[in-house]
């Protein structure tokens, strides 16, 4: 059985956990007051957002499915969610308490503020599911006072002060949660590196096979499918642990396949940026020039 709903509103959502709207723009909810969701086991719900949405999760909830994947969700995990995104949910059984928080806001509520100009830098809104922010219990009681905050203006009489407190506290929210990612990163050095591994052995298989020559080199975006991440976790995951960009380590690997080839003098120049994936030879000469200093041509001189 499959159902698709639509959480265009905050109202929308909030009615579907049948509580109050207090703000047509924003809403927090205690998920553990909110009545159980009673499916058909073995449902499958397609949840379509058109609003911003973040969730603490306060237990374990690997009786849900997400996508073709299950996540075994520790307490104190933020998944974040932005406008048009849609999640994938399967209930393995057809009595399902929610335990946690989440908080809700349209993109209204930001225009014209300073969160507004920002929003599209906090990169994990278009996160996977399985790149999920896994916070310490001390890193969950600050989001949860940064909740309260959020809460405790929704119960004052809306005034021209609330859209400016209200957006505040959320941009101070959404900074809290940059740096926990940043730890993240940091105490995940260990996986983090496995896939910078797979990620050169990805980039030496690529070069090594008539790729380039049919689809062109690499971009970020099919990198990271290969490696199961987004986009936007896997550049910042890479951006972290080399202090470049993965566009910028791809091109550094071109670079150095090209020093390799160039000294190869039964190749031309134009042959040897055909076989990184350039259409153009001069792209190849320029990105080199960019990078090395001097072109292709002189750096053969050089041996």
């Amino acid at each position: 059985m499959n159902e698709t709903i639509y959480f265009n509103s905050v109202s929308d959502y909030n009615d579907s956990c049948e509580q109050e709207t207090l703000h047509p723009l924003v809403s927090i909810l205690d998920l553990s007051k909110c009545p159980p969701r009673k499916w058909k086991a073995g449902t499958s719900v397609k949840m379509n957002f058109g609003v911003y949405a973040i969730f603490l999760k306060d237990v374990v909830c690997g009786d849900i499915r997400y996508g073709r994947n299950y996540y075994d969700y520790q307490e104190g995990t933020l998944v974040f969610i932005g406008p048009g995104q849609a999640w994938d949910i399967e209930y393995e059984t057809s009595y399902y308490q929610p335990h946690g928080h989440v908080l809700i806001f349209h993109p209204d509520l930001i225009h014209g503020t300073s969160l507004g100009k920002i929003i599209q830098d906090y990169q994990f809104f278009s996160y996977q599911m399985n790149e999920a922010l896994h916070l310490s219990e001390k890193e969950r009681q600050i989001i949860l006072d940064c909740f309260a905050k959020i809460q405790f203006e929704l119960q004052q009489t809306i005034d021209k002060h609330s859209k400016k407190l209200i957006a505040s506290n959320i941009e101070l929210f959404l900074n809290y949660c940059d740096r926990f990612y940043d730890r993240q990163f940091i105490t995940r050095d260990n996986e983090n590196k496995g896939i910078l591994e797979h990620f050169e052995v990805l980039l030496n298989d690529y070069f090594s096979s008539e790729k380039p020559q049919s689809i062109g080199f690499p971009s970020v975006s099919y990198c990271a499918e290969k490696l199961n991440l987004s986009p936007n976790y896997f550049g910042d995951l890479v951006k972290k642990e080399t202090g470049k960009s993965a566009q910028e380590y791809i091109q550094s690997k071109i670079i150095d396949l090209a020093k390799e080839r160039i000294f190869n003098h039964s190749k031309t120049i134009s042959e040897i940026a055909y076989e990184l994936g350039f259409k153009y030879p001069q792209h190849f000469t320029r990105l080199f020039k960019q990078k090395v200093g001097i072109s292709p041509l002189e750096y053969r001189s050089l041996n």
